[in-house]
């Protein structure tokens, strides 16, 4: 697949969503309703994964309208009771660029957040539950988002600091859909945070970040030295270029540009980025436009960046990058398609981002498959994936790279 029809695929398969951002829930047709209503009908394969300071390794999927939590401390060879975070049904979002979080804090505390679908097309909140007992039993979820009209509130992400702020961020309508009732426009939608300083029992006000993200990429968050999150998202710069950019969530950091290929598209391609932020201090960001997979890292906080590397085979559709940071180790893994089967590839620096080693498959799969999703524990790497066909996997990608 060349470049051009790439390009005309992803705005082929992103125009109805797009279509479907641009206009109010009263105004959605009837192919719109069915679109959406076959999304939320999917078999969810999501996984979000993470490990807590003693090792354990916890895992947050989707079950009949539930959003389920357990845990392993064998990593991944058994686990403990799925236990029910929402205790009533939602229709919960539950694919790759969407996929519900999960983090343990310092003092053991269990936090999720995931995003609640609603029967109006593309229209969402943003809802956050707690554990303070080890993962045995959730609070009831609460909405993060103080905006509660029917349009999108979306693909959140998640941190939580060693102060113990939890920030989520998410993808937000109201500020375009209060623009286009005035009959002006505006571009993407905006993004807003929300900040914790109890431990999840309440919210702060909205925070909004930016203006114009893409309407459809899902945001990236990670901590940086001074225990601020750093997010990054897909921009809308002029009229439809739609490169990335990234912000410090201090409330006195001005938005950056991250990427320059300007990829001009009037359509979401459904690709957000990744970023990790090294112990050194060294923002390692990967992302995906029409020329392929991209990797650059920064060591000035986002204000400059290194010259892209385009990696992954272009030819086989490489996709939905994930980069992961462990001091000057850097990993990088992504999905291709190679006509019959789905594999997952990786790549491996020493010296922060400066050199690579070669590409090679890590796992596969003949059948639907999660995104990729990068992980650690005690200093190593992990591979966190979810297929059809052989279940959930937990590969350590230290040992295969030795």
């Amino acid at each position: 697949m060349n470049k051009i029809s790439l390009a005309l695929f992803l705005s082929i398969v992103s125009f109805g969503q797009v279509l479907a951002e641009a206009q109010p829930a009263s105004g959605q047709s009837h192919d719109m309703v069915k679109m959406w209503q076959a999304s939320l009908a999917r078999q969810p394969l999501a996984v979000a994964a993470t490990f807590d300071a003693k090792g354990r390794l916890w895992l947050a999927s989707v079950k009949d309208g539930h959003v389920m939590v357990s845990h392993s401390d064998d990593r991944g060879e058994t686990y403990s009771a799925p236990v029910k975070v929402n205790s009533e049904a939602e229709l919960v979002a539950a694919d790759g660029e969407n996929r519900p979080k999960i983090l343990v804090a310092g003092n053991g505390n269990v936090y999720v957040s995931y995003t609640r679908s609603l029967e109006t097309p593309f229209a969402g909140n943003v809802r956050f539950s707690r554990s303070t007992d080890g993962g045995k039993s959730f609070s009831a979820p609460i909405t993060v988002n103080d905006n509660h009209e029917l349009f999108t509130h979306r693909f959140d992400t998640m941190g939580v600091n060693g102060r113990g702020q939890i920030y989520i961020a998410w993808l937000d309508k109201r500020d375009a859909a209060a623009t286009n009732k005035k009959g002006e426009k505006y571009s993407g939608i905006a993004v807003y945070y929300a900040v914790s300083d109890d431990e999840g029992r309440s919210f702060k006000p909205n925070i909004k970040a930016t203006d114009h993200s893409c309407e459809c990429c899902r945001i990236a968050m990670a901590l940086d030295t001074d225990d601020y999150p750093v997010i990054t998202w897909r921009h809308i710069y002029d009229t439809n270029i739609r490169d990335h950019a990234l912000v410090k969530l201090d409330g006195k950091m001005a938005p950056l540009r991250l990427s320059h290929e300007n990829w001009n598209i009037a359509a979401c391609p459904h690709h957000g980025p990744s970023l990790s932020i090294a112990s050194d201090g060294i923002y390692h960001a990967t992302w995906f436009n029409n020329a392929g997979l991209f990797y650059a890292h920064s060591a000035d906080q986002g204000k400059t960046f290194s010259k892209p590397l385009n990696f992954g085979g272009f030819e086989a559709q490489a996709a939905h990058p994930y980069v992961l940071s462990l001091g000057s180790r850097v990993y990088l893994a992504w999905k291709e398609f190679d006509g019959n089967n789905t594999g997952i590839f990786v790549m491996e620096s020493g010296d922060g981002g400066k050199s690579w080693s070669e590409q090679k498959r890590l796992a596969a799969t003949s059948d639907a498959s999660d995104n990729p999703l990068l992980i650690s524990e005690n200093n190593r790497a992990y591979l966190s994936w979810n297929t059809l066909k052989e279940g959930y996997r937990l590969i350590e990608m230290t040992a295969q790279n030795k």
